[in-house]
């Protein structure tokens, strides 16, 4: 069994996801660059390495049971284990997203990905991950799921406009990051949920106003936790995010 730290982190090809891929392997980490499209996923693992990064390809469609399941076999195969997960890969649904205007199958859509992806992928790792010292699990979350901040006075500052696809979907991955947090106390297996802001990527047409590189310092942070640090929690560099 390979005795360096592995991590996988989906969506990884660009963006936040090539962010935290980066972070973790300028621990000295291996790193698995999980993505579908294989042009890009080979890009990016490219540029990784020659930044040092002992960068490894992971085809992953978050959505399909056989790729999922033909992702675990080939970390099983390079490392043995895994010690990190990052559920990073996600889809915005576009437009319209008003409750009145939104075709049902655009949520539908955005939760297969966002959430029953994060489920599908999280199960298939999950025996690598138990033969890890000390298992963490990031669900990179956005506090646009946050119930408090949508429900409170100034949403359309603090939670983004109305997106009855996207922002509940967030929502809902945050009460499945707590199921499993729940189901796993006691294991070792630390899993939290993590908001990296509002950061300028094609998820949303580049209008955030954070680089990806600190978005993903928040999933950086929970990837390396103490084996004492929290679980079940939903954190941004500020501290704990209101469910």
């Amino acid at each position: 069994m390979n005795e360096r730290t592995t991590a996988l982190v989906t969506g990884a090809n660009k963006g936040i996801g090539y962010e935290i891929a980066a972070g973790l392997g300028a621990l000295g980490w291996g790193v698995g660059v999980g993505a579908r499209d294989d042009r890009r996923r080979e890009a990016a693992v490219e540029k990784l390495r020659a930044a040092g990064v002992d960068a490894f390809g992971v085809p992953l469609d978050v959505t399909d049971d056989a790729s999922t399941t033909a992702a675990a076999r080939l970390v099983e195969e390079r490392a043995g284990r895994l010690d990190v997960l990052v559920n990073n890969a996600a889809v915005a649904g576009g437009t319209p997203q008003e409750p009145t205007l939104v075709d049902p199958d655009t949520v539908r859509t955005v939760v297969e990905t966002n959430v029953i992806g994060v489920i599908r992928v999280t199960n298939a790792m999950m025996p690598l991950l138990r033969r890890s010292a000390s298992p963490r699990i990031v669900n990179m979350s956005s506090s646009v799921g946050s119930l408090a901040r949508q429900s409170g006075a100034d949403a359309e500052r603090t939670a983004g406009p109305v997106a009855v696809a996207y922002s509940p979907s967030k929502t809902f991955l945050n009460a499945v990051t707590l199921q499993y947090a729940r189901e796993l106390s006691g294991t070792g297996i630390l899993i939290n949920a993590a908001c990296p802001g509002y950061v300028a990527t094609d998820l949303n047409g580049f209008r955030g106003v954070r680089t990806p590189a600190q978005g993903a310092a928040i999933a950086i942070t929970l990837a390396t936790l103490p084996d004492d640090g929290p679980t079940g929690r939903f954190f941004d560099d500020a501290g704990v995010v209101p469910w």
